[in-house]
């Protein structure tokens, strides 16, 4: 079992490692999306530079990085391991292709912010919360029209909202964890917007640059 969770932690970080932005940007755009806007290879810069349909595509591939390492990874350890194992396994392999996203092996290391990632991965563990984060995100970004701000706001209050959630029915205690380690990765990769929003210079919603 022990290398079989490792294949699938592999298998998830060359997964989560793929570029969408960048590969998407390239075949339809007929560009470097990291030469161009804010230089992310995210789906709210390929929008901005590009246009929705392809920052909407580069949202739906970085979601699936996220997703489906869980779903396949799952398939393949199920029945295998006791509960508690099987949920502290899935975790790991979640955890892994976020962080193939964020430190790509095919951009020496370089990656995105992690959002769209995240938001795959727990559409997988726990769609309830990732639901109300949601809904936090979407009110901040329609109030402020910042993505950006929306984005942290979301990442922050989703450990919060799995542990409230956890008196209503069981939460797994990886899963929780996972959260957390997951929105401190995203403030460490938004530093730059952190920035911006506090100097009062981060693009907003609509604005469109490069």
């Amino acid at each position: 079992m022990i290398i079989a969770l490792s294949l699938c932690c592999i298998a998830a970080y060359l997964l989560g490692s793929i570029p969408t932005g960048l590969v998407l940007a390239r075949l339809f755009g007929g560009r470097d999306i990291r030469s161009a806007g804010s230089g992310n290879i995210g789906a709210t810069n390929v929008a901005r530079v590009l246009g929705r349909r392809l920052g909407l595509l580069t949202l739906m591939g970085d979601m699936l990085k996220g997703w489906l390492p869980l779903l396949l990874g799952g398939r393949v350890l199920d029945g295998r391991l006791p509960a508690d194992a099987l949920s502290l396994a899935i975790c790991l392999i979640a955890l892994a292709a976020f962080v193939g996203h964020l430190f790509s092996a095919y951009l020496k290391f370089t990656g995105g912010k992690g959002v769209a990632t995240a938001l795959g991965i727990f559409l997988y563990l726990e769609p309830v919360a990732l639901g109300l984060a949601a809904v936090l995100f979407i009110a901040v970004v329609a109030i402020w029209r910042y993505v950006s701000l929306g984005s942290l706001a979301a990442a922050a209050m989703l450990p919060v909202l799995l542990f409230l959630l956890s008196f209503v029915r069981p939460v797994s205690a990886p899963v929780i964890v996972l959260s957390s380690g997951v929105g401190i990765l995203i403030f460490i990769k938004h530093r730059a917007n952190i920035q911006r929003l506090l100097q009062g210079t981060e693009h907003r919603l609509g604005s469109r640059t490069g």
